[in-house]
Formats: C-alpha cells, sequence, structure tokens
C-alpha cells in the first residue's frame, strides 16, 4: 500500500509519500482502495461531436523505440538489443515531444479535432474523433500512413486472461483445464455472494451463441469437501451460498469480536459478507466464473472471467474496515486461524493476497503456510507495494509463491489539454470528457488554517481526523483541479473535489510511481511526476484553463513491465541466497468484482498491486491442481517459473530485471508441460530454517540436516555474498511422458566461469537426479550483483512436439569476505581472497531510550543527541516494546539540517533507521501511528544507539589471523559487564590485505 510519512522539512512538517507493504492490510497499491483503472473509454461508435467517429491514425515518421536518427537534431532513440527504451533520457524527451507537435500539425491541418490520445513510444499516432471529411483529407496526407476506424473490442478478469493464454480455441481452458472441482481458499475481506461470478447456475450470458461457456453443466456437488457456510450478518448460508461458493467462514477476534468490529467498523457486516471489496476483487479474478457481463462504470470492457473458472470458492473473512480507516486491517492471529480451517476444510489453493514479513521466516503466517503448503495446498502470496525499492519483497519463505505484479496490454488514456496548448496523456477512465474550464492548483484552494499537504492532496472530509473538508469550495467551484497523489486514497481526492463543486481533476505523482485510471466521483486524468512541475506551474497563472478528453481504449499496449509499486528483491531474510519474488503476473488496472457497499454502488472495480497479481497465480495453479493432481505445490510452482517469459525492462540477464520479475512472467500454456521441475518438501524447508533463522545447534541435536540456504531446492539460484568460489546443488525430476536428455547452457554472469555439472541430464520417466553449479568469480565487480540464465534444453513437448527449455535465473553478489550483517553472538564467515585478515570490536554501547505515546494519524517528536565520531546510528522500534500488539508504527529521522536523514515504514512497529557516520547535532525522531487498535493510542519505547570509534571493554573477538580463498572461519565473542534489561550495540570490524572488508553489526540484548 502506498503508505504516507511525515517528514520535516525546512523546520516545518510535511507529507513524504513512501512505498511500503502495509503490516496486516491487503497488498493493493495506495493507502486506501484501489480503484484502479487503465481508462473507461466510450465504445468506439458515436461521439460528441455530431458525425464523427474515434479514428486512429499513423504518421510516417518511425516511434521513439524505431528512430535510428536521421532528423536534424534529433538524436537516435532505438534501445539497445535487451535493454529497455529509457523514457527519461533526454533523447527520447525530445524526440517524443517532437512527434507530438508533429501529430498536432497534422490534425491542425483538417481544421482540428478532439484528441483523445497520443501515441509514440512505439507507434507514431493518435485517436481523435472525426469526420469522415476529414478522414478523407488526413488518408490523403502523405504524411499519414494508415487511418483506422477505432474498435471496441470484447474482452473477458477483463482481458488477462485472453493476455494469458488461458481462453480461445487453442487457450489453456479449451486444451487443458479450467479448474473443475478445484477450491481456491480466499483469506482476505470476505465475499459479495449475489455476483455473478460466484453464481452456480448455468451460463449466465446467453447473448452470442456457441459461447465457450454455454454448454456447462451447473456446479454439481463437490465430494471430499469438508468446508460450510456460516451465517451473520446479512448473509444467510443457505441462501447466499451454493456448489460454486462452496465456503465462508469469518474471523474478528483479533478485533475484541463483534464488539471491537461494530465499535471501530460501525458499518463492517459481522459476517462473511465483504464490505470493503478486497476479498470479492481476488476471489472473482482467481476462480469467478467465466464470461460474466460487467456492469456500471465498468459495463464498457464487456464480460469477465476468473482464472479458474470452474474452480469453487471458499472465502475466510479476515480483514475488516475500510483501509483509510484507524485500525483498519487484518491480525495475524484471524489470518492463522483462516488458513488453518482452510485446510481443514479441504482448499487445494490460498489465495493471500495479505501484507507479511520481509524479514521472517519464523512469522506465524509463514508457519501456517509451511503446513498448508506441506499438507499439499497451493500458497500464491503478494510480494508486497513497496517498489521499486530494493530488498522490499514479502513473503519470503520458500514453500509460498510470492507473486510480483506486471502490467498487460490493456491501457485506458485520456489527454489533458492546458490553455497555454500543452497536452499532457495520462491514465483515465473519464466516461465523459470536460471542455475547457478553469484551472486551480489544489493548494492554492484550501479553507484557512487547514493542513497544507491535506489541502495540496485533496483530502475528503472523510480523510481528516475531524470529518470536516479541507478544499475552498468557493475557490474550486466549477473548476478543474490539480491534486498531489499520496496521504489519502486516490478515489477519495475526485471525491473531495467534487463535494467542492469542482467538474475535473488532474492527479499528479510528486515521485515516480504507477499511473491508474481509478473510477472517479469527477472526470480525472492522472499523470506521472515528469509533468507535475509544468502543470502545477501554469495552473498558478492567471485565467490558466484545462480540458480532460474521454478516455480511450487501447488493447495492443506493450506489456509486460513490471509495475512500479511491485516490491523486489534482493531478499532481506535470507541475506539474498534465496531469489524472491517467485514469478511475475497481471497486477495493475485489473477489472473483477467488488463489493458494492464499500464502493459506491459499483459491482466491478479496477483495482492495481500485488494483492490482484497473487490471485492470477493462485487461480492459474488451480488448472494445474486439475490437470495434475498428484504434483506437489512446489512442482506447479517449478512448472510456472522455469516456463516464464520475460518482462520488457531489460535483458533477462540483469539483476535488477530478475530482482522484479523472478522467474518471469507466467505462462500457463507453456508450463503445462515442463519436462523437470525442482520439487521440495518439508525436509527441505526445515532444513532452510536451519540454515538462516534457526540456531543450527537446536536443528543437528534433533537430527535435522543444516542447508545452506542457497542449496534450497527452488527453480532460481541466488547467493547475496559469494567469497571467491561457491557451488549449489539442484535435484530435478522428470515429469515427462519417457525418458529425455536434456544439456545446460548458461546465459550472462559476465565476470564468472560457471559450471554446470554433469552439463547433461539424462533421466527416466518420473526419475529425479542431482546437478551441482560451481561460480568461481573472475573480473565481478566486488559489491555488484551478477545476473543470468540457466537453462536445460531437451525432451519434448507432448502438445507442441517442439523442445522444452527448462530456465533457472540465477543472481550472485561477489563480496571479499562474506559476513553476515549482524550477529548477537559467536558466527562464521567465508574468505574470498588469501592473505592477512585480522577482526577487532567497536563497542558495545548501551541504548538511549525514550517512551511515549501515539495515536492513529499522530505523531510524536524526540530529540536525540548525536555526539561528534559517532560511526554508526540507529533509531528502533520493537514490536515487542508496543502495546497494545499490532499496532503499526512509522517513524522518520530528520538530521540536524533539518532534512530527511531516514524513514522506515514497514507492515508493524518493527521499525529501523541506521546512519552511517552521522554528522554530530541533535536528530529529530518522529514516531507516527498508523494503525492502531482503540482509540488510546499505542504506547512504545524508542531505541537509540550512537556507536563510536573505540572498544567499550565488554566485548571480546577471536578470529582467524590469515585468510585463504574459500575457506571458513569463526568470530568468536565473548561480553563481559552488561547490565539486565539493557539492550547493546557495537560491530566488529574486518582488515585484512584486501580493502573494504566491511562490519558487522553485533546486537546483544541482556
Amino acid at each position: 500500500m502506498q503508505r504516507s510519512l511525515r517528514v520535516a522539512l525546512t523546520g516545518a512538517i510535511a507529507f513524504l509519500l513512501a512505498s511500503c507493504g502495509g503490516g496486516g492490510t491487503p497488498d493493493s497499491a495506495d493507502t486506501t482502495k484501489q480503484a484502479e483503472s487503465s481508462a473507461a473509454g466510450k465504445a468506439s461508435g458515436a461521439s460528441a461531436q455530431q458525425g464523427s467517429r474515434t479514428y486512429i491514425v499513423q504518421l510516417s515518421e518511425p516511434s521513439v523505440a524505431a528512430y535510428r536518427g536521421g532528423i536534424k537534431g534529433f538524436a537516435a532513440t532505438r534501445p539497445s538489443k535487451g535493454a529497455k527504451l529509457d523514457a527519461k533520457q533526454t533523447a527520447v524527451a525530445n524526440y517524443r515531444s517532437h512527434l507530438s507537435s508533429r501529430q498536432d500539425e497534422v490534425l491542425r491541418s483538417v481544421g482540428g479535432a478532439r484528441k483523445l490520445h497520443s501515441y509514440g513510444y512505439t507507434f507514431n499516432g493518435f485517436a481523435a474523433e472525426l469526420t469522415e471529411v476529414q478522414v478523407q483529407k488526413l488518408a490523403a496526407n502523405p504524411g499519414v500512413l494508415a487511418v483506422t476506424k477505432d474498435e471496441l473490442r470484447k474482452v473477458d478478469t477483463s482481458t488477462t486472461p485472453a493476455f494469458l493464454g488461458l481462453d480461445g480455441k487453442n487457450g489453456f481452458w479449451r486444451e487443458f483445464a479450467k479448474g473443475e472441482d478445484v477450491v481456491i481458499g480466499v483469506v482476505d475481506s470476505g465475499v459479495w455472494p449475489e455476483l455473478k461470478s460466484f453464481s452456480d447456475k448455468k451460463h449466465l450470458d446467453r447473448s452470442k451463441k456457441n459461447d465457450d461457456d454455454d454448454e456447462e453443466l451447473a456446479y454439481d456437488k463437490l465430494r471430499g469437501w469438508n468446508g460450510t457456510c456460516v451465517d451473520g450478518e446479512e448473509f444467510i448460508a443457505t441462501k447466499h451460498c451454493n456448489r460454486k461458493l462452496i465456503g465462508a467462514r469469518f474471523y474478528n477476534s483479533g478485533f475484541g469480536g463483534a464488539t471491537g468490529i461494530k465499535k471501530l467498523f460501525p458499518y463492517e457486516f459481522l459476517s462473511p459478507r465483504d464490505y470493503d471489496g478486497h476479498g470479492t476483487h481476488t476471489a472473482s479474478t482467481s476462480g469467478g466464473n467465466a464470461n460474466v457481463p460487467t456492469t456500471g462504470p465498468a459495463a464498457v470492457f464487456g464480460k469477465i472471467s476468473g482464472m479458474a473458472p470452474r474452480a469453487r470458492i471458499a472465502a475466510y473473512k479476515v480483514c475488516w474496515g475500510l483501509p483509510a480507516d484507524p485500525g483498519a486491517g487484518c491480525f495475524g492471529s484471524d489470518s492463522v486461524a483462516a488458513i488453518d480451517q482452510a485446510v481443514q476444510d479441504g482448499v487445494d489453493v490460498i489465495n493471500f493476497s495479505i501484507s507479511g514479513s520481509v524479514t521472517n521466516f519464523l512469522d506465524p503466517v509463514e508457519l501456517a503456510f509451511l503446513d498448508a503448503a506441506d499438507a499439499g495446498v497451493f500458497v500464491a502470496a503478494s510480494a508486497g507495494n513497496s517498489g521499486p525499492a530494493a530488498g522490499s519483497v514479502a513473503h519470503p519463505s520458500p514453500w509460498i509463491t510470492t507473486v510480483a505484479a506486471g502490467t498487460h496490454n490493456r491501457s485506458l488514456l485520456s489527454t489533458l489539454t492546458l490553455g497555454s496548448g500543452a497536452t499532457f496523456v495520462g491514465a483515465s477512465s473519464a466516461a465523459n470528457a470536460v471542455a475547457a474550464t478553469l484551472l486551480i492548483d489544489a493548494s492554492a484552494a484550501g479553507l484557512e488554517g487547514k493542513n497544507l499537504a491535506q489541502v495540496a492532496r485533496c483530502f475528503a472530509a472523510e480523510d481528516t481526523a475531524n470529518g470536516l473538508p479541507v478544499l475552498d469550495a468557493a475557490k474550486i467551484k466549477g473548476k478543474v483541479v490539480v491534486c498531489d497523489r499520496g496521504g489519502n486514497n486516490r478515489v477519495n481526492k475526485s471525491l473531495a473535489v467534487l463535494e467542492a463543486g469542482g467538474v475535473g481533476m488532474v492527479m499528479v505523482n510528486p515521485t515516480p510511481n504507477s499511473l491508474n485510471a481509478d473510477f472517479h466521483s469527477v472526470p480525472t486524468v492522472h499523470l506521472p511526476v515528469t509533468d507535475r512541475a509544468a502543470i502545477k506551474a501554469y495552473a498558478l497563472t492567471s485565467g490558466a484553463t484545462a480540458a480532460i478528453a474521454a478516455a480511450t481504449i487501447d488493447l495492443n499496449t506493450p506489456a509486460p513491465f513490471t509495475a512500479s509499486f511491485s516490491s523486489r528483491g534482493p531478499t532481506k531474510a535470507a541475506d539474498g541466497n534465496l531469489l524472491k519474488p517467485d514469478i511475475i503476473a497481471p497486477g495493475q488496472d485489473v477489472l473483477a468484482g467488488v463489493a458494492p457497499a464499500g464502493n459506491n454502488g459499483r459491482e466491478f472495480d479496477l483495482l492495481s498491486g500485488t494483492s490482484m497479481s497473487s490471485p492470477h497465480i493462485a487461480g492459474i495453479a488451480a488448472l494445474f491442481k486439475e490437470l495434475h493432481p498428484k504434483w506437489s505445490p512446489m512442482a506447479i510452482k517449478s512448472a510456472l517459473m522455469t516456463t516464464a517469459g520475460d518482462v520488457l525492462d531489460g535483458p533477462n540477464t540483469s539483476p535488477a530485471v530478475i530482482f522484479s520479475q523472478g522467474a518471469g512472467h507466467v505462462r500457463p500454456n507453456m508450463a503445462a508441460d515442463p519436462g523437470l521441475v525442482f520439487d521440495s518438501d518439508i525436509v527441505d524447508w526445515l532444513g532452510f530454517l536451519c540454515g538462516t533463522q534457526v540456531r543450527a545447534s537446536f536443528c543437528t541435536s534433533r537430527g535435522i540436516p543444516v542447508l545452506n540456504p542457497s542449496d534450497m531446492n527452488t527453480a532460481s539460484i541466488a547467493i547475496g555474498s559469494l567469497a571467491g568460489e561457491q557451488t549449489v546443488t539442484r535435484r530435478v525430476t522428470n515429469v515427462s511422458e519417457g525418458h529425455a536428455t536434456y544439456r545446460a547452457s548458461v546465459a550472462g554472469m559476465a565476470g564468472y566461469a560457471v559450471t554446470v555439472t554433469p552439463a547433461t541430464l539424462t533421466l527416466a520417466r518420473g526419475q529425479t537426479k542431482s546437478f551441482k553449479v560451481t561460480f568461481k568469480r573472475t573480473t565481478a565487480v566486488v559489491g555488484e550483483y551478477v545476473g543470468g540464465q540457466l537453462t536445460f534444453s531437451g525432451g519434448t513437448s507432448r502438445k507442441a512436439s517442439e523442445q522444452i527449455k527448462v530456465r533457472v535465473p540465477m543472481v550472485v553478489q561477489p563480496v571479499a569476505l562474506a559476513a553476515p550483517a549482524q550477529a548477537s553472538d559467536s558466527y562464521s564467515v567465508k574468505f574470498g581472497y588469501t592473505g592477512a585478515f585480522s577482526a577487532t570490536a567497536r563497542g558495545l554501547v548501551a541504548a538511549l531510550t525514550n517512551s511515549g505515546n501515539v495515536v492513529v494519524n499522530a505523531e510524536q517528536a524526540f530529540k536525540v543527541a548525536i555526539p561528534a565520531g559517532t560511526t554508526y546510528a540507529r533509531f528502533s522500534l520493537f514490536d515487542a516494546n508496543v502495546t497494545p500488539g499490532g499496532s503499526d508504527l512509522d517513524m522518520v529521522v530528520v538530521g540536524p539540517d533539518n532534512k530527511v536523514a531516514g524513514t522506515s515504514g514497514g507492515g508493524t512497529s518493527e521499525e529501523q533507521v541506521d546512519l552511517v557516520n552521522p554528522a554530530a547535532g541533535t536528530y529529530t525522531v518522529i514516531i507516527q501511528g498508523f494503525a492502531i487498535s482503540g482509540t488510546a493510542g499505542a504506547n512504545f519505547t524508542l531505541y537509540s544507539f550512537a556507536l563510536g570509534a573505540g572498544a567499550a571493554g565488554n566485548m571480546a573477538v577471536a578470529a582467524p589471523a590469515s585468510a585463504t580463498t574459500g575457506a571458513a572461519g569463526t568470530i568468536g565473542l565473548t561480553f563481559t559487564g552488561l547490565a539486565a534489561g539493557t539492550k547493546y550495540m557495537g560491530a566488529i570490524d574486518y582488515t585484512g590485505s584486501e580493502p573494504k572488508l566491511g562490519s558487522t553489526i553485533i546486537r546483544v540484548d541482556r
């Protein structure tokens, strides 16, 4: 979710937008419900202009992506082979502007018209409402290549089944499976049972003969199902459940039961019925019926289908309240109860579009999923919405399939035209245009005395603590308003504009982020940060005007790209030794069902977030549960990973691309016959835990083999700290119908010698064999990740009669010394060089503590002195020292120069800001209440550490005197004189014949 972090700038408190996956909240991409969309445009035909229709005009000059140079004054913009076009490059911006100017010239040559959409990066042209006479003139223009009538294309969630190759004559549904009698458990915010996506009747729309599902029978009684539906407020099990929606339960103990729910969220249904709509959206995406007609603003998109349209749905409501409301979210205790019940009920797949731990494999929810996976349940979970920050991926456990979010080939776009003549194209679902009218920046239209940040962000009355508006209706009435993104629900911004009498909104990103065409209260266009300065500057000029065109739908948008909000690796929990996310699926502007109660009466809406990508994979896994009922969850996960394609962000050997897409973009048809799979089970997972976050001595005393995390048998390879040379082991199982021989090849991995042993694998049907991959550093730069792909080619696809390719992404970071970033006791290191070595102690120092209390949407600031000579400062909150449990506090640290020194906005109250060699002076540490149960606020203790340059005499270190490449050594630590109940911090510094060996932070609690 998008989160607001308050920061002090130039002595005042302002808002700074930051992206982070909220703990205990659904993974949709903004602070509140996300109405995402591309733009609901009108259905090609009739236009507002008499006698005109919408046409797409293509010009003769090459697009940005194809332009090789040759036009005076404009450098080539065609990207190099394998690279992504970089729209931020000056040459690209200049040439794109040139194309826009040429498009405007051509349109003016026929008398001008209402331009709905401007293309330029991959297609040089525009969409406009034209008369037949104008069409004929344009067709005769030598600078015009083609004039094509726009067509509204029939789409099915809306277009992602077609995009993923599920529907159609040769689609997965027809060739392989539709998820018959497979049960998808959706742990979320409940379900709206009246939606036709959850009906158990015969085909829902007979408007077209021979429709793919016309001959489908009603759902039969499911055998072996142990679940049930429970009654509750406005939910009657015998009425609202059926043979499609076979299970519905709700859990609210974490909120204090019925009394707590009604106190916090009086509008909520004390039943499985969904209020927010998030759970309905994920359920209809994963397993909703096929060819369900949409209604309301979404009707322009046609019909929608779930990924596994014949699967059954079981809803487990654990999330409560609208996300913008204080205390809303999903308690882990309720989630674990629901997961436990779901496995008991007999679900085959679980979708968990709720944020999770970034660092902890031992989180209760993660461990609940371990057992679920051990029971044969496939678990799909959202990767989080903290992108594009590195190391932000959540749900890091290897037994979970962690899903990133990508774009798909449908865009909804509109054009903003300023009175100056400047035009800007952005995301929009505006069904109606706004003619040129006065334009005002919200920052200049606030009521006296209101919070300036809330004014600039167009807070609706419901977003403020006192329930009062912040915008001045006298200044806004009849105007188009410019609002900054962030801080509140995107659709609430347009609601605030409507309530103040505005007729349109321009929403601009203050930082790089996604563009979303939400269903707004007034016609809206959403524009990138690169357009913000120009638009806001113009809005402040006298007589400024703006016009917003009605949105248009484009089903040929280049895709997929990684959504900017999508979290990515390296995985913090495993120190980079496990690749997450595993895979990427559509997650931006996904159309599916929602709950009318919390969505202004709408039954369907466009949402974005990894919340939306995860149910795509859950639904596809349900298809595989039918197609390959004996495959384990990890075999299904492997098949999806090794056959995945690539996003268009850059070459698939780029570490940045691998960290964003994992193994790649899902291709279900390819995965149906993957040839080889990388399987694993609870023995592997326990060994993995012993090699990461469970003490090795605990494991060995119980006979559990300790597994190097890089040896976890996944369809990916990651080494976070490779010292000189390392060998990893994998095993594969032949799941094809006969003997097969595969040969290994490696792409990428620059600066490494990579050896695969054996290089050729011959396996009988069902046979499992192991292989090793050895990485030896040659010229790779220390500290910089290197990426590549290992591919085994061979076998024969049953369907395509062509060679199978089993692809495994690889990411490796070379280091001179492999040492943990933090430790609390003696530990091991590995050397990546040969020569002298020594380790010295810094500290330990005791933490300074400050206690406080903060309520929701408020903050408390502390002044902390950092003395001269401080080498490392840390400011920490710990969940164990925050009450009530489950609270979500955030932290902002402002330096003595009044600039932000660091922020931390994780999903719980476990927050930390580290500063290396900080300037001496007084720092302001701001603790914010993001989500807290009850009205009394949260009590907390702030811990501040200021580590100097020397030893404190309370920590002794023993270390090897020399290093040998590939060898391991033990750093022995002993502590003396530590006070009970005190938290300490120190460091072990490494020196030797190799520079930049680094340090390990030591954190000790006594």
